[in-house]
């Protein structure tokens, strides 16, 4: 881990780097960023979001983490709805394997495993209303993307691979901090809010830009319009990217 007084210069020169995008919009954002050679990571925002669909990424891990523990692999019905829910965002495929993982209580036992300490699950069926920090975000990330991991190595080869295919015009977000045909993997969030008419707009993967690989999390809410929402994650990712290119 980076020094204490390392870190808190991180997060100012991200804070920095975040001040013209901050400036330019109504909505409310919070960006964690990683830098997996160095370890160095920064976090703007310490506010709690909705997920939206980028929760499929945790209902996966956690559904991966029980097979694990049952000493399984997942079966083939496990598989088509996880191929869908997180290429395509399917929800019916999500709201299946939120209930084999036991919905909240469930996604709440595998968080604890997977160092999340600040999301909790949607009520009922509402996977989508789990609220969640961009810190947490990033610790799932690492968790997904890393070596230390409760998650296997079989576990983490399956679900990024899933991310590292996600469908055309579902691909936005992150991937824009990423360098021309590199390779990404992610899974994107939306989800427009019936009692305000704004929408959450989330973003969370792995990019390539300057020959290092950072994790990214980018989370928001009160976006007037999904269009504005996706520029918005994608001018954040930029930015955070940049402050450590």
């Amino acid at each position: 881990m980076e020094p204490e007084a390392a870190a808190a210069d991180r997060d100012q020169e991200l804070s920095d780097a975040l001040g013209t995008v901050a400036g330019a919009t109504s909505a409310d954002f919070s960006v964690a960023v990683l830098d997996t050679a160095s370890g160095a990571q920064a976090v703007y925002g310490s506010g709690t979001y909705d997920t939206a669909s980028i929760v499929k990424v945790d209902i996966l891990a956690a559904l991966l983490l029980r097979a694990q523990d049952a000493g399984r692999e997942l079966t083939a019905q496990e598989k088509a709805s996880a191929t869908v829910m997180i290429e395509q965002s399917d929800n019916d495929a999500a709201t299946a394997l939120w209930h084999a993982v036991d919905g909240a209580e469930g996604l709440a036992e595998a968080n604890e495993r997977l160092g999340l300490t600040g999301t909790v699950g949607g009520d009922g069926d509402l996977w989508g209303l789990t609220r969640t920090t961009a810190a947490d975000q990033l610790r799932l990330l690492r968790a997904v993307f890393g070596d230390d991991s409760p998650l296997d190595a079989g576990s983490r080869t399956y679900l990024t691979g899933l991310m590292g295919r996600i469908s055309t015009g579902q691909d936005w977000g992150v991937t824009a901090a990423a360098a021309a045909g590199s390779d990404t993997a992610l899974k994107n969030g939306w989800l427009r809010r019936s009692t305000t008419g704004l929408w959450d707009i989330n973003s969370i993967g792995r990019v390539d830009a300057d020959g290092n690989t950072y994790l990214v999390a980018v989370l928001s809410s009160g976006n007037l319009t999904l269009a504005e929402g996706i520029a918005l994650a994608e001018d954040v990712a930029r930015a955070a990217v940049g402050a450590f290119t």
